[in-house]
């Protein structure tokens, strides 16, 4: 039995403005207007053929995850998560995942571990990948999967393969790189005995455990404990922030696969790439004459191999630029020339440090119930546009610093304002003021549109105290 473990963490700083940590990486949507965490589900179910599909992740991303796999329409799926209160690296992470899958279906159960934020472009040859290394991994190794490389790339990690496995394809692991500057990229390149590393493995279940607890045993102890004290039974696994912080934050390559001896790689042409830098997502578009590509509404003049996305539908115009990278999202606009995109994330930092929400949020925040667009946020107020979806309830709660009008736009709302409840339909409204316990709910089979103008003197999310939430944020 061979089951897709899906690791979808961080915070994919490098393609901001649209990668934001409250809506990372896996979930931003592609040329094709699939988002990669789409494309890795269908990816996982393809090359398997499993029925069950495990992801860790965090609380924070269970909603936005669950959401995607829901677009999936392969029948007799069965999604069990495990969410992680905070990242502690992939070894944990995967230590896990075995744990789970050794109690439920045996530890000689097979798992392929793929990150949610990869692309792979030839479904198929990752197929013949897959299969190589599922034949490998019954003789007890532990695979990895490597890429071969098409250009001196400094953005990777590399490996270094050693003597051909007798009666396979792949080789033993002789060592792992780290992201090299050009001129060793080149000699990696130019040697021929170098992959890319993808980040993928595949292994038996009992295995890695083996291998965990030989090698990385402060790993695999704490993790031991955090799983005794859950109960595992359950499809979705909420991880105690207590023991899991006891768990040391360090990757699988260092924690096992630089140590293991029964390591072993599979490596191939499938179109890999983990699309670190807006350099990588502007070479999935097709281009122009000049070698512009464009998402959105874009005028270049003079301008070539430039790449523009723009979101919210205003028009960037560029005149005499080269190589650059322009993306605005409506309320942030990056400006980079292509070769230093992997550069962006120290803008993140700036604005960490500056303690900006654009790091964060976007100007639409999805929640479990939905989500709500910023339309205007001034000193004085806070204007938000809710959508609230059918069946969907957001949390009784409070504020002390702002009060907030409700206007129906379109749909019905059912509201509790302190001890009354009463319906809204559309362009009715109500007020609530500072202090007062309140809730909105859509009970209708139709989303509810309705505009909330906030007034005080702080505006915050965290000025949200909850008393009642079913999706367990109380």
């Amino acid at each position: 039995m061979l089951i897709p473990v899906i690791m979808s963490g961080g915070a994919g700083t490098r393609l901001w403005p649209v990668s934001r940590r409250a809506h990372p990486k896996p979930f931003m949507k592609l040329a094709d207007n699939e988002t990669l965490m789409e494309k890795t589900l269908a990816r996982a179910l393809a090359v398997t053929g499993s029925s069950v599909v495990l992801t860790v992740t965090s609380r924070d991303y269970y909603f936005l995850t669950r959401d995607e796999y829901l677009k999936n329409t392969t029948a007799g799926i069965t999604y069990e998560y495990i969410l992680e209160p905070f990242g502690r690296n992939t070894a944990p992470a995967i230590a896990l995942a075995a744990l789970r899958l050794q109690a439920e279906y045996g530890g000689e159960t097979k798992m392929l571990v793929m990150p949610a934020d990869h692309l792979i472009a030839d479904q198929k040859a990752f197929k013949t990948a897959v299969d190589e290394a599922e034949k490998i991994a019954d003789n007890g190794q532990l695979v990895t999967f490597g890429v071969n490389p098409t250009h001196a790339e400094t953005g990777y990690g590399y490996l270094l393969h050693g003597e051909k496995i007798a009666d396979s394809n792949g080789y033993k692991l002789a060592a792992f790189e780290e992201k090299p500057d050009l001129e060793i990229a080149q000699k990696y390149l130019d040697s021929g005995d170098y992959r890319w590393n993808s980040g993928m493995f595949l292994f038996r279940v009992n295995d890695i455990l083996q291998a965990l607890a030989t090698h990385a045993p402060d790993v695999y102890n704490s993790a031991l404990e955090v799983w005794s004290a859950i109960e595992p039974e359950d499809e979705l696994v909420e991880l105690p922030a207590e023991e899991f912080s006891r768990c040391p934050s360090i990757s699988i390559d260092y924690a096992v696969m630089e140590a293991a001896e029964n390591c072993a790689m599979v490596s191939g042409d499938f179109g890999w790439s983990d699309i670190g830098s807006w350099k990588a997502i502007r070479e999935l578009y097709e281009s122009d004459a000049t070698g512009n590509r464009i998402r959105g509404k874009g005028i270049m003049i003079d301008s070539s191999d430039c790449f523009v996305q723009s979101d919210e539908g205003r028009i960037v115009a560029a005149i005499g630029v080269h190589n650059l990278v322009i993306i605005d999202t409506g309320d942030a606009v990056l400006v980079s020339d292509a070769e230093h995109s992997q550069e962006v994330k120290q803008v993140v930092s700036q604005l960490n440090l500056q303690q900006h929400e654009s790091a964060i949020f976007h100007k639409t925040v999805h929640r479990p119930w939905g989500y709500f667009t910023v339309l205007e946020d001034a000193n004085d107020c806070k204007v938000k546009r809710l959508v609230v979806k059918p069946g969907c309830i957001l949390s009784l709660q409070r504020h002390q610093r702002r009060s907030e009008h409700w206007t129906v736009v379109a749909g019905t709302a059912k509201v509790r304002v302190g001890d009354k409840e009463f319906s809204l339909k559309a362009n009715q409204s109500t007020y609530i003021p500072v202090d007062t316990m309140h809730r909105l709910e859509n009970a209708e089979d139709e989303d509810l549109h309705l505009i909330e103008v906030q007034t005080g003197d702080y505006f915050g999310e965290d000025d949200i105290e909850r008393f009642e939430d079913v999706y367990g944020r109380s």
